[in-house]
């Protein structure tokens, strides 16, 4: 039996209540029920709403300034400074906060499947039903791994405790927090599960570039003659649901190490988007979804617990959090050997983009360093009835530590010591903008995803757009040549020449902070791209 000092070692922690250790997810489930924290699924899954917060709070993200790691921080927007007297005086009443609640819930989990790159971290909560997506979320040790286990990062986690804004140099009540010298992640305010998860990956962003490792916002999956391939993409660009190809087994779903030896998962579980989740379209999503130990962020369901994913009521970012393996094709080790292909995802509400075009190692670069998609209508609060073109550096600017041209140059030089070949790939629309044109097929997207992976694409003819400077097949068999090249698909080519142009414009104004970054080569892509 587990002390409750000995739970929180290393944490600073005092517990005056009782502390609950490395309970399982039944247990866990158990507890969470009976201290009235949410409720179960007509299928079992655990339901939590998370209030004011349904998505990270951005502007409330914080990295302490340090001296040990200053000059190395991306400081801006993303990387907010906080001083670290605010940070002392912040852990310090988040410490008592916590010591004060009677009851306390403590996972010990790693992150990282390969050992070599493995990071131990100790999460201590005041609700079971967190201590569970962290479970669900990260990769869980055997037993006896678990006697003496020392945490090399600890995450406070007090989503009911309010900071002040005064005392604490942050924002408003709400902080995420981390200290890259102490090795401390304090969360407080929000009760969105996501800020758990977000919070190590940003510490994996920092840790392994100085490793020569390149972490990546990405999902992993393998073919049966072991070929790797990589899915970057912002949140609704398919990222989760193309990966999850019963035909390929599942490395993850969001976050992988590349190192020289290979690719590696960061974490044990999937975190899935599941706003309008079909049945027909993601069976292995919507099983797992459907399922006892799941956690279901924010999802609406009737009086029978019988969910309904349409319904956004509460939030568009609706979330399913699951182990991997309720994924029924995965690799159970977490890690496969060097990638063979590199796909971007793009959901363009534009709809000029090709639903496949093949990228040099420059241009994959460009458009690694650009990550854009386009958000429409309905997916997010407070946008128009217009796309808004959404530019997220490295597919991931929110967890990047470090300046993005030290992941990008990463990228470029390991796809070409490696030799991998690199898709753009659109998910968005085809025939016209958002509202005149339709969503891209996610039946045609899978056909050309496998005959990208399986090489044979790569074999066929190809025609550079005027506008990107992208390499579009000609022709694939099985696929209407029409969707292949998108100005085709536009009846009012007049109409698809302005916003081609438009868009064009909006990747040179974004691209240019980086200009004076780059190597020539990326510079020359840049250039064909805006032509």
């Amino acid at each position: 039996m587990v002390s409750k000092n000995a739970a929180v070692a290393g944490t600073g922690v005092s517990p005056t209540g009782e502390v609950h250790p490395n309970l399982t997810t039944p247990a866990l489930v158990a507890q969470a029920l009976r201290r009235g924290e949410g409720r179960l699924s007509a299928d079992g899954a655990f339901i939590a709403v998370t209030g004011q917060h349904t998505g990270r709070s951005v502007q409330d993200k914080f990295v302490v300034d340090e001296p040990e790691t200053r000059d190395a921080i991306w400081w801006g927007k993303i990387n907010q400074k906080l001083p670290a007297e605010n940070f002392a005086g912040l852990v310090a009443k988040v410490r008592a906060y916590l010591g004060q609640k009677s009851e306390l819930f403590t996972q010990d989990l790693h992150a990282g499947a390969d050992t070599a790159h493995q990071i131990r971290v100790r999460l201590v909560t005041t609700n079971a039903w967190h201590a569970m997506f962290a479970r669900n979320m990260f990769i869980r040790p055997d037993r006896d791994a678990l006697d003496g286990f020392a945490p090399d990062w600890t995450i406070l986690h007090a989503p009911e405790f309010e900071a002040d804004p005064t005392a604490d140099g942050c924002r408003t009540s709400t902080v995420v927090a981390l200290s890259l010298a102490t090795k401390t992640i304090v969360i407080a305010g929000t009760s969105y599960a996501g800020e758990i998860k977000k919070s190590i990956f940003t510490v994996m962003n920092w840790l392994l570039p100085a490793r020569g490792v390149l972490p990546m916002h990405c999902s992993a999956n393998v073919g049966a003659a072991g070929d790797v391939a990589l899915f970057f993409g912002l949140s609704g660009t398919g990222k989760t649901t193309l990966s999850s190809d019963p035909e390929r087994a599942l490395i993850g779903d969001d976050e992988h190490g590349w190192s020289d030896t290979g690719v590696f998962n960061f974490e044990g579980g999937c975190y899935a988007k599941v706003i309008k989740l079909s049945q027909e379209a993601e069976p292995q999503i919507w099983a797992a979804t459907n399922r006892f130990g799941t956690v279901l962020e924010n999802v609406v369901a009737d009086a029978d617990g019988v969910v309904d994913l349409d319904d956004g009521s509460l939030t568009e970012n609706t979330r399913s959090c699951y182990p991997i393996h309720y994924i029924p094709n995965t690799v159970e080790r977490g890690t496969a050997g060097l990638p063979k292909n590199v796909v971007m995802l793009t959901a363009d509400a534009f709809g000029v983009l090709p639903p496949i075009a093949k990228l040099s190692a420059a241009q994959a670069m460009y458009h690694f360093l650009s990550g854009y998609t386009a958000r429409v209508a309905g997916t997010e609060k407070g946008l128009g009835k217009e796309p808004q073109a959404t530019f997220s550096t490295c597919f991931g600017a929110p967890f990047l530590p470090r300046h993005p041209e030290v992941y990008g140059q990463m990228l470029q030089e390991l796809i070409g010591k490696h030799g991998a070949d690199c898709w753009l790939v659109n998910t968005g629309w085809s025939g016209g903008a958002y509202g005149t044109g339709s969503r891209m097929s996610i039946k045609v997207t899978r056909a050309l995803l496998r005959a990208a992976l399986d090489g044979s694409l790569a074999k066929v003819e190809f025609v550079r757009d005027p506008f990107f400077g992208l390499m579009i097949p000609k022709a694939v068999p099985g696929i209407p040549t029409e969707v292949l090249n998108p100005r085709d698909a536009w009846a009012d080519k007049a109409a698809y020449d302005r916003t081609a142009a438009n868009l064009v414009g909006l990747f040179e104004k974004n691209f240019a902070t980086f200009a004076g970054a780059v190597s020539d080569d990326v510079k020359a892509a840049a250039i064909r791209t805006a032509a």
